[in-house]
């Protein structure tokens, strides 16, 4: 319980119905979850507005309303106005939680790519060397008391609060989270200073409706996270390096990458392929200097552990448990590999527009290999261009193409499979076409030849396929499993 009075007094907000001195159950902003004597916030959002259902609380018994427009309930419930009811949210959890933010160390990390492999990079280090790290991210969250699958990159202000609260009660003295534009452009993260901040890169993305206005905008909601954090760790050969730095302000603030100017760069890259899988080794000079070895692919994989490296770096972690760590760092979904042959190499990766489609494929090319096989589909009730364009990526720069299904949703695959086609023939790829997601895969297996890349695009971490509104158990690391036992039961070998 708090006092309503005291929650008002974290944020600029005015009484302007009611009585202020009254006990607080607890926040909500989801009308459905309304209890009695609770505080219902009126979030403004893309498709629906809080402000609508501020009647429906008040029904439901909550004492007070939070808003930023007017609204009309009883004279016996509270009404709180204030300009920004989304930044009032954050400030009033951070409250609610006792300020749990204070209680760990806290690493958010923003950029267009890079956020989800470097977070886990950043975790697997610093548990290794002893420490207790939550995460928050576009995967998952992991407390301590429980995983919580993701439903956004960073979820809104008060779970946040609440998920912190959770690790810090746990025992946990740190904490990495994922900071989308969306979520810095939202507040979910307003009156946060992070003891480090990271920012990986910056490219065209999220730009339309209900998201960025333009790229100039994506920016600048990315840039706030330089000036809520202590020490920024920025890469230095992004293009727009000199724009993302300035305004910020950091009280330390050190860079990585491959430029000379780097506070922490990167020498002597080589790839490494070895039987079924793809790696990279490097040499680091600057504040650290030590052998890096990682079975992840490409030169972004560099940049990635080069800002978990320099943050872990401050925890004061041993160059051997860094080291170490990194060698067997994993996330599910990136450039994930499922090792079932020596003679070809099989993995799965959340690449799920052309953008990200693009980077993957010529990654993967810088390895040499005898082909790249692309599997993919793309989501229903999703904007079409992107099929055309991810068909003609693939079409492109793969060898071989395999259109199958991804979460049609409530549109016919077949259809969605002709969009692809429609791109792929643009160019002059090869391709098949399998709906069956599983059929596809097995294809693509039994089909492989030595020194293939087979890459299964799209899905990565997700365990589920969505059709016609229902959403049904689907893993990409089962299908793999399940055809093989297939094969084996069949006197079949890969």
């Amino acid at each position: 319980m708090k006092n309503l009075r005291d929650l008002m007094a974290q944020t600029d907000c005015e009484l302007v119905q009611g009585n202020a001195d009254i006990a607080i159950s607890d926040i909500v902003y989801d009308s459905r979850k309304v209890t009695d004597g609770c505080l219902f916030v009126c979030l403004k959002g893309a498709v629906s507005d809080g402000h609508r259902f501020a009647g429906d609380a008040a029904a439901k018994g909550a004492a007070a309303i939070l808003v930023q427009d007017k609204v009309e309930v009883p004279e016996h419930v509270a009404v709180v106005r204030t300009d920004n009811t989304r930044r009032a949210l954050s400030l009033m959890a951070q409250y609610w939680f006792d300020f749990p933010a204070k209680k760990l160390k806290t690493i958010g990390i923003t950029g267009t790519k890079g956020k989800t492999t470097t977070s886990y990079m950043i975790q697997s280090i610093l548990n290794a060397a002893g420490h207790r790290c939550g995460l928050i991210g576009t995967i998952e969250a992991i407390t301590g008391k429980r995983t919580v699958p993701a439903e956004n990159t960073t979820p809104e202000s008060w779970l946040i609060q609440e998920y912190m609260s959770e690790m810090a009660e746990s025992g946990f003295d740190s904490v990495v989270m994922e900071v989308s534009s969306q979520a810095l452009k939202m507040d979910r993260v307003a009156g946060m200073t992070f003891d480090f901040g990271i920012f990986t890169n910056i490219a065209p993305d999220h730009i339309g409706p209900n998201e960025h206005s333009s790229f100039e905008e994506y920016l600048e909601c990315k840039k706030k996270l330089l000036r809520q954090c202590r020490i920024g760790v920025v890469n230095r050969d992004d293009a727009r390096y000199e724009d993302i730095v300035s305004g910020n302000t950091c009280e330390i603030l050190e860079t990585y990458g491959f430029a000379e100017e780097a506070t922490l760069r990167a020498v002597n890259v080589t790839m490494l392929m070895k039987r079924g899988m793809l790696g990279i080794c490097y040499q680091t000079e600057g504040i650290v200097e030590i052998p890096v070895e990682i079975d992840i692919p490409g030169r972004f994989s560099v940049y990635n552990s080069l800002a978990a490296i320099a943050v872990c770096h401050h925890f004061g972690v041993s160059p051997e448990n860094i080291m170490e760590a990194l060698t067997h760092a994993r996330v599910k979904g990136r450039v994930e590999m499922v090792r079932i042959s020596d003679k070809f190499t099989l993995m799965i990766d959340y690449a799920h527009n052309a953008m990200a489609l693009e980077s993957l494929l010529s990654t993967l090319r810088e390895y040499h290999p005898s082909r790249i096989v692309c599997l993919f589909g793309c989501g229903g009730n999703r904007d079409r261009e992107r099929r055309f364009m991810m068909g003609e990526v693939s079409g492109r720069m793969a060898d071989f193409t395999i259109i199958t299904s991804d979460n049609p949703r409530n549109e016919e695959p077949q259809a969605i499979i002709d969009d692809i086609e429609t791109g792929i023939k643009k160019t002059d790829g090869q391709y098949i076409k399998i709906i069956d997601r599983k059929e596809a895969i097995a294809w693509a297996i039994h089909h492989a030849e030595p020194g293939d890349i087979i890459v299964l695009a799209g899905k990565g971490h997700e365990d589920y396929q969505i059709i016609k509104g229902k959403k049904y158990p689907m893993d990409e690391r089962v299908l793999i499993r399940e055809i093989l036992e297939e094969d084996r039961a069949a006197g079949r070998t890969v």
